[in-house]
Order: C-alpha cells, then sequence, then structure tokens
C-alpha cells in the first residue's frame, strides 16, 4: 500500500515552518505501515494531479502567494477535478486565497482560481494572535496561531466556529476533502486529532478494507490540553 503526497510550492510557501504540517502528515501514515511517496514540487514543475492521493500548500509572503497564483492557474481545470473527485488538499494560511475567485492586495484585483464564490481583500490591520476554534466534523478545538494581512469573503462553507480569537465568527472552508484555513501552527502538529482524522480518512477512502490502529500521541495529546487548559478554560 502506498500514498502519494504532493507539496506544492514548497520553497515559495512555507512561512512559519508550515512544513512541519508535511513532516507530521508522513510520519502518521508511516507509524500506519503505509509507504508514502513525497514530492515536492514548484514553479514550472510539472504536476499530474492523477498521480496524488494528497495535496498540501502552506502560507507565503504576498509576493510569492503572486507568483505561484501565475503558475497554478494554468491547472485551474485540473485542481476542480481533483477536488470534485473526493481527493484531499490542506491548504494553510494565505494559499487558501488562492482558490477562491479574486485576491485584491490593496491596489490590483487579481484573477484566482475561481473554484469557489469567495474572494480575498487586503485590510488595514493586520490580524496577529493566538486562535482557538471548534471544529464540529470530530468534536474538538482547534488551536492555531493568525498572522494574516487579507480577509475571505462570501465565504459559504466555513469550517470552523471561532472561539477565542480577534477575527469573524467563522473561518476557513471544507468542501468535500478539501480543507482551507488561515491557521497557522502548524496545523496538524499541534491537533492530533485533527491530524488523525486526516490519516485515517485519506487511507480509508484508498484502501476501503484497511484498519487504522491507534497511534501514541501521548505527548502531542497533553501539549494540546496544556494549552486548551490554559488558553481557553481558564478565559471561559
Amino acid at each position: 500500500m502506498v500514498i502519494y503526497i504532493a507539496h506544492l510550492y514548497y520553497d515559495l510557501m512555507n512561512l512559519y515552518g508550515e512544513i512541519g504540517n508535511i513532516k507530521v502528515l508522513v510520519d502518521t501514515i508511516e507509524k500506519q505501515g503505509i509507504k508514502v511517496v513525497l514530492d515536492r514540487l514548484s514553479i514550472d514543475d510539472k504536476i499530474d494531479f492523477n498521480k496524488y492521493d494528497f495535496i498540501y500548500i502552506g502560507s507565503g509572503t504576498e509576493e510569492n502567494q503572486l507568483i505561484v497564483l501565475k503558475d497554478i492557474i494554468r491547472y485551474k481545470n485540473k485542481i476542480k477535478d481533483y477536488i470534485e473527485s473526493n481527493k484531499f488538499i490542506l491548504s494553510t494560511g494565505n494559499s487558501y486565497e488562492l482558490f477562491g475567485k479574486s485576491i485584491y492586495d490593496g491596489k490590483n484585483k487579481h484573477t484566482a482560481l475561481g473554484i469557489f464564490d469567495y474572494n480575498s481583500k487586503k485590510i488595514s490591520n493586520r490580524i496577529v494572535g493566538d486562535i482557538i476554534v471548534n471544529f464540529n466534523l470530530i468534536n474538538k478545538k482547534i488551536i492555531g496561531f493568525q498572522n494574516q494581512g487579507s480577509n475571505i469573503l462570501d465565504n459559504n462553507n466555513t469550517m470552523f466556529n471561532i472561539v477565542l480569537g480577534n477575527e469573524n465568527k467563522n473561518e476557513g472552508i471544507n468542501y468535500k476533502n478539501f480543507y482551507g484555513t488561515y491557521i497557522l501552527g502548524p496545523i496538524l502538529v499541534r491537533n492530533p486529532k485533527f491530524n488523525e482524522y486526516l490519516v485515517n480518512n485519506l487511507i480509508t477512502s484508498k484502501y476501503s478494507d484497511f484498519k487504522p490502529k491507534k497511534i501514541n500521541n501521548k505527548l502531542d495529546e497533553e501539549a494540546y490540553e496544556l494549552y486548551i487548559f490554559n488558553h481557553y478554560n481558564k478565559l471561559t
């Protein structure tokens, strides 16, 4: 059994140590006894979307985001087909703006992939700080960090409900197996249950008879619970 993963624009969209999401994802899959083939792809590389079971793209500077947009837009239809076929994508930070209709950088409006109906717009006051949200799909809170200079508008598929943070009441997008969020962390490192949820669904979507085994994440889960105790329970 093999899971094929593409880390897109690994060199341009990797602020805040977001490569940690790929590292923990690969490690968790391998602990299930499954081989992982990881391809790191960037500008001008040929991307065969039919090859991959999971695609990850992280956060980048505003300049790098637009460089990536010019490259990735050639795959607009293939990305849409990939999502509609229930394949997995995790997009963190400002990379998830790429999948909307447009990106307004404060001066110019850039046409994005148009996979979803939302638009993003530069904001005057940057949003920086810790955040805790509800994720109803796994009945768990998600912890992380925000450092964003823009906002998503007109998103009708919000994934998270913010319970602590200085942003709008809803955040992120979930459509089929597409997961997009501004939340950094890295989000899979800091939220072991979210990582487990993604990995188990990824594996069983390809190998329906596979029975995931319980992985010992004691230290990760203790760190998560301690953060919730200190930053949520004491404030509510």
